[in-house]
């Protein structure tokens, strides 16, 4: 059963509104890659390619290791890795054995990471040989399920020099000691063999991802992925797709075989940078930057800039702070960033200011999409022209995809054309439910015609032309005075300021009107500001009741580790 067109005048031309043939294992993306570009380049790290082939061949060696090790079908196996070239290897090669991966933060501490393995009841786990992430691993593993641990060296994929280089300095990153039984990445992969199990995978029923989400909210979910989640949400963002390769040129889908390059700055243990850049990279035949530091370099992000110049990547999928990052980097117009063609923003609500610096000064298109981790994660997303996107919206719903627009409250009732309310996805892309919790994976669905839709915990609406809008997450509201306030409009405004890098807006609680709005803003380097110009400003661009009560500047406002602003430890601290 098919959803009916989605009501608007400006879906993009040439994109179908259904999507078929979504049915298949996801790792069948990197085999049907190598047969079809065995020698094209998959990642890029420190200089060093890998092609297609190679990173198959350790896939299925990788695959064949864990069914040695008794990982059976269902099992999980965490990654606990920054972006290095090992992550697709090891990602494939966990899906070939039948597996479930478990992708965990690297920054995470030793009690974030048991919880996650002690959640999903994990049997193996591929850390990196570093000073501070192999002794977490060690401590988080404790009281565990874990059997077998494998320690990933970034010696494995540097050029020979380079790495012959770095060991002899001593400046390749590494533990102090191994703990025995532990067992090192290369030894693995050279004694295997290229000969995955032979598993039966049922792409809508099994698992192939579990991810934590909920961390900037409450206590963090195990969002439960199929196969055909991922494969649908890569099968709809290619058919979205539509660029214009040369000045008045034809517009068309995204080339294959090599013609693009992505730049893989958002981390692979999130949804985002792991289906629009690790995996798409992969679906397209296309190159694929690891980036295991995005903030590396003196300022912060140089390294990526000079990546962006070396690389010539095409396509870049990031969050607003990269954004932002890029365009008040002080060094910016010293690097050629022109071979950027697109780029797809998502993870948190894009400011307008913010796109439209980057496209000043880069020359790219930026479209927004809206997602999340429980989604694989793309729900909607802008045309991928300047005429057809609606900046400040998160554009249609993906095909094969349905939006509707319920009551904040109950999630019962759909709210009238323009009316705020929860924002609910109907989709291929939707999780099956959270790991382990029936109770929570209850709360957050809803039936409607037969069909199951999953409540985002979003506050939006459908305007006049079709788009959906996201007014702002249904927690973060502000009641002042009986008027609702939501933080993302106060936010966008406050962007809009010169002398501002970032910006948060949070609640705090006041005896005469409930709540009053505080503000805490970052200048940009070399800046200085009082709280009076601010006043000033909001005084000449928004209503009375949305106007910062409080204004606290920052030398950094805190954000998550793929670049959402943390609100909710604002709050608390304001609090």
């Amino acid at each position: 059963m098919e959803f009916a067109p989605w009501p608007t005048q400006n879906w993009p031309d040439g994109v179908p509104h259904e999507i078929h043939d979504y049915d298949m294992p996801l790792f069948q993306l990197l085999d049907d890659a190598a047969r079809d570009y065995p020698d094209q380049t998959y990642t890029i790290f420190s200089g060093a390619p890998r092609t297609f082939a190679q990173v198959k061949d350790t896939a299925d060696r990788i695959a064949h290791f864990l069914h040695a090790k008794g990982i059976r079908k269902g099992d999980r196996v965490a990654i606990f890795l920054p972006n290095l070239p090992h992550y697709p290897a090891i990602y494939f090669g966990i899906l070939k054995a039948g597996a479930v991966c478990v992708t965990c933060n690297p920054l995470y501490t030793p009690g974030e990471l048991n919880y996650q393995l002690t959640d999903t009841g994990a049997r193996a786990l591929f850390c990196m040989d570093h000073p501070q992430f192999y002794p977490t691993t060690e401590k988080a593993i404790q009281g565990t399920d874990v059997e077998t641990v494998v320690v990933c060296s970034v010696k494995s994929y540097l050029p020979r020099l380079k790495g012959f280089l770095g060991g002899l300095l001593g400046k390749i990153p590494r533990a102090a000691r191994h703990a025995p039984g532990h067992l090192m990445f290369d030894d693995v992969v050279a004694r295997a063999q290229p000969a995955p199990p032979a598993v039966d995978i049922d792409p809508t029923g099994d698992l192939a991802l579990i991810i934590y989400t909920g961390g900037t909210t409450g206590v963090p979910k195990g969002a439960a992925l199929t196969h055909a989640n991922f494969v649908y949400d890569l099968m709809a963002l290619d058919a979205w797709a539509r660029l214009v390769y040369e000045d008045g040129g034809a517009v068309e889908g995204i080339r294959r075989g090599g013609h693009h390059c992505y730049l893989g700055v958002l981390p692979w243990y999130h949804s985002f940078g792991m289906t629009c850049a690790m995996l798409s990279a992969c679906a397209s035949g296309s190159r694929l930057i690891c980036v295991p530091d995005p903030r590396a370099g003196d300022p912060p992000f140089t390294e990526v800039l000079k990546l962006v110049e070396t690389h010539r990547p095409t396509l870049m999928p990031a969050v607003p702070t990269v954004f932002v990052a890029f365009t008040n980097h002080s060094l910016l117009d010293e690097f050629d960033l022109t071979s950027l063609m697109g780029c797809f923003s998502g993870g948190a609500p894009l400011p307008p200011e913010v796109c439209r610096r980057f496209e000043e000064k880069t020359g790219a298109v930026i479209f927004e999409g809206y997602g999340l981790s429980e989604t694989a994660p793309v729900a909607t997303a802008n045309p991928t022209f300047r005429d057809r996107r609606k900046i400040g919206s998160i554009g249609f719903p993906m095909p094969g995809t349905n939006i509707k627009i319920l009551d904040a409250d109950t999630g019962r009732a759909e709210m009238a054309p323009g009316e705020d309310g929860e924002v609910a996805v109907c989709g291929p892309q939707v999780m099956k439910g959270y790991w382990n919790k029936p109770e929570e994976t209850a709360e957050v669905f809803r039936e409607f015609d037969g069909r199951r839709y999953f409540l985002t915990g979003d506050i939006g609406h459908v305007d006049a032309d079709g788009y959906v809008v996201i007014t702002d997450r249904k927690k973060d509201m502000i009641l002042v005075g009986g008027f609702n306030v939501y933080p993302r409009e106060v936010e966008d405004i406050l962007f809009t300021h010169p002398k501002a890098a970032l910006a948060a807006v949070v609640g705090v609680p006041d005896a005469k009107s409930g709540e009053t709005v505080k503000a805490f803003i970052q200048l940009k380097d070399g800046e200085t500001c009082t709280e009076s110009e601010i006043r000033d400003f909001c005084k000449e661009n928004m209503a009375g009741y949305k106007r910062p009560k409080a204004i606290e500047f920052r030398d950094t406002i805190p954000v998550s580790s793929v670049g959402k602003v943390l609100r909710r430890v604002l709050r608390d601290e304001a609090r």
